[in-house]
């Protein structure tokens, strides 16, 4: 890059090195680059890193990535969290317990995941395994009467992202309950057959809940827009405009 453009490749240039590999799942050069680059990655380098190692599962980098950023900003949520839930991935219930435990004893407040949707001027706010939706009994039957159609289209829920201990107790509940789901289940009762809908999250999408939104616009033949803390993804036809790197 120096000698080819004449340009002294800094931190942002590293950075967009890490997190190109990472999500390309090549981790091992990812971290490689970490140790060999010219000086400390930044926490904003470090969660490039972090985000793609949630999404794939990857505990190694993905706990030294969360490490260093907590070493840079040890009272970041979003952090805290992302380490619980890639050590729930994997099955590490206790490591990921513990991350939770030290969250609140240092007084650290969770951001609550919602979801909204537009429609006829009003907005419609949902959380996971909401009841205060005055149609919510609707929503939730219209998501049991969906789930049969996803798995006949080939969605398997992935209950990593349920994160809970005991998925036999119902992960795959769980899942059908989060927010994004809901708020999507009533833009489809209230909208015409055809009609593209748009929602909106306060946090990033979670794995799940993007497939699931791949298989639903291809049974309902709906274009679905999604515009979370990162991005908007756009799904038409079974694929994400995304292409499954977000």
């Amino acid at each position: 890059m120096k000698h080819k453009y004449g340009i002294e490749p800094c931190e942002e240039h590293y950075s967009c090195m890490v997190d190109v590999l990472a999500r390309a799942k090549n981790f091992e050069k990812a971290e490689e680059l970490t140790k060999e680059m010219p000086f400390n990655l930044s926490s904003i380098g470090w969660t490039s890193s972090l985000s793609a190692c949630r999404t794939h599962g990857i505990m190694d980098l993905g706990a030294r990535a969360a490490k260093e950023i907590l070493n840079l900003t040890p009272y970041s949520a979003s952090t805290h969290v992302v380490l619980s839930n890639i050590y729930a991935t994997v099955g590490k219930w206790e490591e990921a317990a513990q991350i939770r435990k030290l969250l609140r004893n240092r007084g650290i407040r969770k951001k609550p995941g919602c979801n909204w949707i537009d429609l006829g001027r009003i907005v419609h706010i949902f959380v996971a395994n909401d009841v205060s939706h005055p149609r919510i009994k609707d929503v939730y039957k219209f998501l049991e009467v969906m789930s049969e159609k996803m798995k006949l289209a080939g969605y398997v829920p992935d209950e990593r992202w349920a994160l809970a201990k005991d998925h036999a107790a119902g992960g795959e509940t769980r899942l059908r309950h989060h927010s994004k789901k809901l708020a999507l289940a009533f833009g489809l009762i209230n909208t015409v057959e055809g009609e593209p809908i748009l929602m909106m999250k306060n946090l990033r999408t979670r794995g799940d809940c993007h497939n699931a939104i791949i298989i639903i616009s291809a049974i309902t033949f709906r274009q679905i827009t999604v515009r979370d803390a990162h991005r908007f993804h756009c799904f038409s036809d079974g694929s994400c405009s995304c292409g499954d790197y977000w």
